[in-house]
């Protein structure tokens, strides 16, 4: 994988680059227990964090990738990426470039975004635990924002009745907690990523939202507090989130029916 910065706006082709994906790599994934950042962890042998690159390469629509790595960690994950050429049916056109992020997934979204040029015009912000998200996702959540939504969040109809609680914290922490409401589940989605963005949009978000505590988790949320709108597209369920080591599992269960059914 190409890890030389390209801040003249221009992928490998020689092609100015129109849709960029930013992947905040710097977390530590302390769900996952001890042992390296989350997004390195192995996946079938490769680390989750190529397979997220990958997932954005692949896109007919991506000629930019930008990879945030920990702070302290940057030539660490050039090297890695550099030992993981794009391949397939991957293009060999998409630029890769690796910058140190910050202490929060906000401020590290801010210096990824930072580090594209100002020809992209579409920015996809996508989770680097999320190493399965189907090439078809991205390109519709691309192809919306190119289609005129300024903000766009691929999303699942939830499965589970969600209750709200009164959380008990203190002295209480662990004891039953009273529900004080049931929403209607019909009109709840879970949120998945690549999140895409029209780039003016995302940049006003991250210049007025201030950082507090630990910062936003979501740049869709980021952009709901400007006032714009944030539309929603069918997800997919091999989009989920590997937190947990259960979700390894699933992992890899869903990469070997993709390795007997389509050779991947």
């Amino acid at each position: 994988m190409s890890a030389t910065p390209d801040h003249g706006g221009s992928g490998a082709s020689g092609r100015p680059a129109r849709t960029a994906a930013v992947i905040p790599a710097a977390g530590r994934g302390v769900r996952l227990g001890p042992g390296a950042p989350k997004a390195l962890r192995p996946l079938s042998g490769t680390p989750m964090l190529v397979h997220a690159v990958r997932a954005m390469a692949g896109s007919r629509s991506v000629s930019l990738v930008v990879v945030v790595a920990p702070p302290d960690g940057a030539d660490e994950v050039r090297r890695l990426l550099d030992a993981y050429p794009l391949s397939g049916s991957l293009t060999d056109t998409t630029e890769v470039v690796v910058v140190p992020g910050g202490e929060t997934r906000q401020e590290s979204v801010r210096k990824g975004l930072a580090a594209v040029p100002e020809t992209v015009t579409t920015v996809l912000v996508h989770d680097a635990a999320r190493p399965l998200v189907p090439v078809d996702t991205v390109d519709a959540v691309a192809a919306a924002v190119r289609d005129g939504s300024p903000a766009v969040v691929p999303a699942l109809p939830l499965t589970d009745t969600v209750k709200r609680v009164e959380p008990r914290t203190g002295e209480r922490a662990g004891e039953p907690e009273p529900v004080v409401g049931t929403p209607e589940r019909a009109l709840l989605r879970a949120v998945q990523t690549p999140q895409g963005f029209d780039r003016a949009t995302l940049v006003a978000a991250h210049e007025t939202i201030a950082l507090e505590g630990e910062g936003a988790t979501d740049d869709a949320g980021m952009v709901e507090r400007l006032g714009v709108e944030v539309v929603v597209v069918p997800g997919h369920e091999e989009a989920f989130k590997v937190t947990r080591p259960l979700d390894l599992v699933l992992a890899e269960a869903v990469l070997a029916r993709r390795r007997a059914n389509d050779g991947f």
